[in-house]
């Protein structure tokens, strides 16, 4: 038997019970490699089940789940068996046909279902512990097909998986959270409540959720919170705080406050950044302390954040700046005037079609992307190597120039001719010369060969960063939050040499990917480089990935002028043509 939910027939399963089978579901299907779009139904199944207001025994006798979003008639039958008997014959066989652990296992990076059994039937390791402490032991190496190399890559990613264990990405976070504040604004009949902590910074990823409100009646509140459809147990609760843990296997808080700014500043930076308000307000013969700003006795009224920053002789700093480094000084010295706004950005840049790996036609991508005020748009599919990803022969591109130049006509934007073109092994890029010269842009990126050591990789893009054609450096360091680390690089170093080519850096809007993370663009400011912020949207709807790629850039004090695609399109394309 799987590492599973436990069912019992006699046993009516709740809906975080329901939703956590269909999870299960879904996921063996993927790992299977059965149809892709039937397990993604039952993990969209899963969040419809757990967002459900209605109690979910309602919903089952009255035959109403279809009324449920992505509940189709088959579905329906899934849960009403689930929860009449408490399981069903396609998720006890899934469990049946795969080893145990699989679930856990299969999160690990370099982990193929091939490989697991494989693991199962030499080592009988059913779960992550095992796998560790074989490693450690050096028994994996001597399985066949495995060897010292994988053995350590495992570590490596069993090291990544604990972490992931613990956090969970922005983008799913922020879902939840905004379906939460939503219910709470309504349910409390008030707009005077917001996010706050980490999401606010958007960070990569957190643990939970944190909301501050301004009320006097703590009790509704917290009547409120606890009625939110994804929460599972309260937690934890004082006279002005409520944690709840929630089916994401997150928690969320509640900040109870007379002050929404003054609670937005107690919650929304590191614990650092307060700490350094308070030490300048000391300085000031001023108090801060949760909910009020006084001059001695006095209290200073507060209306907004910006006033408040103002009562203690400073700039406006930005929510996502708020760590505790170096943010302060830098403010008083004018760094972040017109931080980047996501209102600056002209042109999507980085977007894939169909003619690779992408979603929708190009005829699409440019009507979303003109939909949402844009006044242009890159197409910029793979080259040929990155052949899993559909990358285009220079017959497919020509194809795709000639489907550019049909649909230029039909629309206002512009949509100018590039490529994601890969960064080989050895550091040429992948296109002859005389097709480089053709593009209008060309971001260029690493696919493959992810296990070269540090010299070898920095060597690499050393070299390709020579090439002419090299104008835009995309997703620097490759990484995928949460499952992959960043590729091994001298990073200082080729800033050097990005700065000394005149290049473009790539910040990378895909919430998966978020890449640079901020350290690395705030040292090549300091360098005197530009970026690109772009989305690597391969469908329409991954356009809004923009907001993400903004928040990334403001969190390392980017400002417009850093920024090429906020330039109207003939400036932009003068920089990034090769010459």
């Amino acid at each position: 038997m799987n590492n599973s939910i436990e069912t019992k027939p006699d046993v009516k399963l709740d809906k975080f019970a329901i939703a956590s089978a269909l999870r299960e579901t879904g996921t063996l299907l993927n790992v299977k490699g059965e149809n892709a779009y039937k397990a993604r139904a039952y993990l969209a199944g899963a969040k419809a089940v757990e967002s459900a207001q209605l109690d979910i025994r309602r919903l089952v006798e009255e035959e109403r789940l279809t009324e449920l979003p992505c509940i189709g008639a088959s579905l329906a039958a899934y849960i009403t068996d689930l929860y009449n008997t408490g399981e069903t014959k396609l998720l006890s066989h899934l469990r049946e046909q795969l080893p145990p652990g699989v679930m856990e296992l299969s999160r690990v990076e370099g982990l193929t279902l091939k490989r697991i059994e494989i693991l199962h039937n030499e080592l009988g390791i059913k779960n992550l512990d095992e796998l560790e402490e074989a490693c450690r032991a050096g028994k994996v190496r001597e399985i066949k097909g495995f060897g010292l190399r994988t053995e350590k890559a495992l570590l490596k990613a069993i090291d990544i998986s604990k972490i992931a264990d613990s956090q969970t990405l922005l983008v799913d976070v922020l879902e939840v959270a905004e379906e939460l504040l939503h219910f709470m604004k309504a349910a409390l009949k008030t707009d005077r409540i917001s996010l706050a902590g980490e999401l606010r910074r958007w960070h990569e990823t957190t643990d939970r959720i944190c909301l501050v409100v301004e009320t006097i009646n703590q009790e509704a509140a917290f009547n409120a919170f606890k009625k939110f459809s994804q929460v599972t147990k309260v937690d934890d609760a004082t006279d002005d705080m409520m944690r709840v843990n929630l089916s994401l296997g997150i928690t969320a808080e509640l900040h109870i406050t007379e002050n929404l700014a003054l609670g937005l500043i107690e919650h929304t930076g590191s614990k650092e950044h307060y700490e350094q308000l308070q030490n300048i307000a000391e300085k000031q013969k001023l108090t801060l302390a949760p909910g009020e700003l006084k001059k001695g006795r006095q209290i200073i009224e507060i209306k907004d954040e910006a006033d408040f920053y103002g009562a203690l002789k400073l700039p406006f700093i930005a929510p996502e700046l708020r760590e505790g480094e170096k943010e302060i000084s830098m403010a008083k010295k004018g760094a972040f005037a017109d931080l980047i706004e996501i209102g600056h950005i002209q042109g999507m840049t980085h977007c894939h079609s169909t003619f690779s790996d992408g979603r929708h036609s190009i005829e699409q991508m440019a009507r979303a992307a003109e939909k949402m005020g844009m006044k242009y748009i890159t197409l910029t599919d793979h080259s040929p190597t990155a052949h899993y990803a559909g990358g285009l022969d220079i017959d497919r591109l020509k194809e795709q120039w000639e489907e550019i130049d049909r649909v230029q006509e039909l629309v206002k934007i512009r949509i100018l001719k590039g490529t994601e073109c890969d960064i080989l092994a050895d550091g040429k890029l992948d296109y002859p010369d005389h097709i480089l010269d053709k593009f209008d842009i060309i971001v260029a990126s690493i696919h493959s060969r992810y296990k070269q050591n540090e010299e070898q990789m920095t060597r690499r893009l050393l070299r390709g960063l020579k090439d002419k054609h090299f104008k835009v450096w995309g997703h620097p360091l490759g990484r995928l939050v949460l499952k992959r680390d960043p590729i091994p690089v001298d990073v200082e170093k080729l800033l050097d040499a990005v700065a000394e080519a005149r290049l473009a850096i790539e910040i990378n809007g895909d919430p998966h990917r978020l890449d640079l993370e901020p350290r690395w663009p705030k040292l090549a400011k300091e360098r005197g480089l530009r970026f690109v912020i772009s989305t690597d949207a391969h469908a329409t709807s991954e356009l809004q990935n923009l907001k993400f790629g903004i928040h990334l850039a403001r969190r390392a004090g980017i400002t417009k002028d850093d920024v090429l695609n906020t330039m109207p399109v003939e400036q932009f394309k003068e920089i990034v043509k090769a010459k």
